[in-house]
């Protein structure tokens, strides 16, 4: 079993961030740079040979603390490497191995990062009897009791747990139904997000389109501050019919839509009774 030369070991590009090493890089201690036989060995007793690949190196983690890294040869673990971490104590020369780990190298193949479940969450996900629910401290809401149904924008919709709990508590005494109502940073997010979908101006078929919502017979606008913006398809042959969309989108199936009369099929030809009888054709 080969081992490898302090020098060498020196030269090995350590494999953490080199943001956390001090201005004066360590000297690999060469007692455990030597050690790499024992390092072999107790990775040895965690992992069949058969994962285990050349040696690669070692680097200083601190002083007389030194972490050996060999390849990994298991299936479905290309780029990987693991790395074995020895330290000795002052004036002794036995190496006491501290930790085995499998690492990823940089053509590692490892997991994307995680994501809370509720940010991965799109429309459409929810299926009948799931539950979604909303954070207490949801920016899009704010009270019903404290700021009304239309919030203005100059009201400052930041209260404390307890504020939100008197506020909850009042609202079920007195009746008042919604308890939270929309925010105007979530009315904002609304905006924006159906002004750039499928129902804002710049939509292929309202791009397409002979004229646009605003002044279409089919729409039903909205109340409040989005009213001036927004409106909702009452067209049922409309691909938007029961949405929301924007006063500057549009489709081909505009209230006022006329087609050329040049573009208009043909007329049919006045019908033509036949009077044509057995005898008739028994003359011919």
């Amino acid at each position: 079993m080969s081992t490898t030369a302090p020098s060498q070991a020196q030269e090995h590009e350590p494999s953490h961030d080199a943001s956390h090493e001090p201005a004066r890089s360590r000297s690999v201690d060469g007692a455990l740079a030597r050690a790499v036989d024992v390092a072999r060995a107790a990775l040895l007793e965690q992992v069949p040979a058969s994962d285990v690949g050349d040696h690669l190196g070692a680097v200083a983690e601190g002083d007389r603390v030194v972490t050996h890294s060999f390849g990994c040869s298991r299936a479905g673990y290309r780029g990987w490497r693991w790395s074995v971490t020895i330290a000795r104590a002052s004036r002794q020369r036995t190496a006491t191995v501290d930790e085995v780990v499998l690492l990823p190298g940089d053509e590692a193949i490892v997991a994307p990062a995680w994501v809370p479940w509720h940010e991965r969450v799109r429309p459409g996900d929810l299926t009948p009897g799931v539950l979604l629910p909303v954070d207490e401290d949801d920016p899009r809401l704010v009270p019903t009791y404290a700021f009304g149904d239309d919030v203005d924008e100059t009201l400052d919709a930041t209260l404390d747990e307890d504020d939100r709990g008197q506020v909850r508590r009042v609202a079920k005494e007195l009746g008042l139904g919604r308890v939270r109502t929309l925010s105007v940073e979530g009315r904002d997010l609304a905006a924006e997000r159906w002004y750039e979908g499928d129902g804002g101006p710049e939509a292929p078929i309202a791009k397409a389109a002979p004229d646009a919502c605003t002044s279409c017979g089919f729409l039903v606008r909205l109340a409040g501050p989005l009213s001036t913006m927004f409106g909702v398809c009452a067209n049922g042959n409309a691909n938007d019919d029961g949405r929301v969309v924007s006063l500057d989108h549009g489709c081909g199936a505009h209230s006022e839509v006329r087609i050329a009369r040049k573009n208009l099929p043909a007329p049919l030809p006045d019908p033509v009774v036949d009077e044509l009888t057995l005898d008739d054709l028994e003359r011919f």
